[in-house]
């Protein structure tokens, strides 16, 4: 049933198992971001120890951004959140949160305020990276050593929700790469550790290093990319891709080729 929910548009065709909700700035009482706190709070205070537990109350983590960030959640089917990411988007003469613990090469020019944002606070449940080698923001190692942006496609049939591309962490990037093309954001800042930079080169996301290296919640170094270039290189690299990130219609060869492969696989499966 699911997969039929998927080639006729009633799930997604590359991530049916979760879906995705948005809280947009000013909207601080919301029942969501609440649900964001908590998760934070659990990993970045409890699991992590980044944070300190007793300087956060009722087991919600916050901090100064979060009424200028648009928050992110992603959620299983049956509505339990499993991860959450921000893009901070403060005003005017307001510093990002990377430049209270970066520096920047000397020849790095920002680009206009109004048409950058800081991902920052991505979270993914630990539950959702159980698998050994399983990376913090949950991608799995079998990606990480063999994965590329050509090789993200829906998969002919799987049972395991978290396969071997990093689809929850691919959902939360598409939510915010959609908003920023809507409203004008071209440019994201990002400080994260080397890793992290290379998987997300792996998914199309070739963010470039715009400073040193720093010890902030471990090494890390900030980053930015450049939507344009982001979309460019995905047409080139993964057209099936470029068009999910995009929200345009999938090719009906993608449809055809999902079918065809769930059938091939459950007619094996029951030879065997």
């Amino acid at each position: 049933m699911l997969l039929f929910d998927r080639l006729f548009g009633k799930r997604d065709i590359l991530i049916p198992y979760f879906d995705f909700s948005k809280v947009l700035r000013g909207n601080m009482e919301s029942f969501i971001l609440k649900e964001i706190y908590r998760l934070r709070y659990e990993v970045y205070c409890l699991e992590c120890a980044y944070l300190e537990a007793k300087d956060f109350d009722e087991g919600l983590e916050t901090d100064e951004f979060d009424d200028c960030s648009i928050h992110f959640a992603a959620y299983t089917l049956d509505r339990n959140i499993v991860g959450t990411v921000r893009l901070v988007m403060p005003p005017e003469g307001q510093d990002y949160p990377f430049q209270g613990h970066c520096k920047v090469f000397d020849d790095f020019t920002f680009p206009a305020h109004a048409q950058a944002g800081e991902i920052s606070r991505l979270v993914v449940r630990k539950t959702f990276r159980r698998r050994r080698g399983d990376s913090m923001e949950g991608i799995s190692k079998d990606f990480v050593e063999k994965g590329t942006t050509a090789s993200i496609k829906p998969p002919a049939a799987s049972h395991d929700k978290r396969g071997n591309s990093p689809l929850l962490l691919l959902g939360m990037y598409r939510e915010m790469y959609r908003h920023s093309r809507a409203n004008g954001i071209r440019f994201w800042y990002a400080a994260m550790e080397r890793s992290l930079a290379r998987s997300l080169e792996k998914m199309g996301f070739k963010f470039l290093p715009i400073g040193p290296q720093v010890d902030y919640y471990g090494p890390v170094t900030p980053h930015m990319v450049d939507l344009n270039d982001l979309n460019d290189r995905l047409q080139k690299d993964n057209k099936f891709l470029a068009a999910w990130f995009n929200d345009e219609p999938i090719p009906i060869w993608v449809m055809i080729r999902t079918l065809a492969g769930n059938v091939l696989v459950k007619r094996t499966k029951r030879k065997q």
